[in-house]
């Protein structure tokens, strides 16, 4: 077998895994809620959040908390806050990725978010 037919077919196994981490995307959060808040990130363009397997960031404090999230370059993420145990109180696009929203996503690789503040 050709080393170029071996490269192939490495690369084309590559291609089909998803999406290659070539970038990050910073968040800086900070709650003034008096509950805890729950707190993930979803991407747009891929079919994953973080941090992932179901598991959530939890905002137990009023200070600022940054996420450094490994991403492709130009993907599309959002973040979904909501008080612990009440989806109804949220903000950004909410838990699970079910609400709309008009200032709450970034684009990964171009720069930081910059602090974002979730209040009453």
């Amino acid at each position: 077998m050709k080393v170029s037919s071996i490269l192939a077919g490495v690369i084309a196994v590559l291609a089909l895994s998803g999406p290659a981490f070539a970038d990050s995307l910073k968040w800086t959060i900070r709650s003034e809620h008096p509950n805890i808040v729950s707190l993930e990130f979803y991407s747009q363009d891929y079919n994953r959040a973080w941090p992932g397997d179901g598991q959530v960031y939890l905002l137990k404090d009023y200070d600022s908390h940054s996420y450094n999230l490994e991403c492709s370059s130009g993907e599309k993420i959002c973040y979904g806050a909501w008080v612990r145990g009440e989806s109804e109180s949220y903000w950004g696009v909410g838990m699970n990725d079910v609400s709309g929203c008009t200032d709450c996503c970034y684009t990964c690789g171009q720069g930081d978010t910059g602090l974002r503040i979730l209040d009453n």
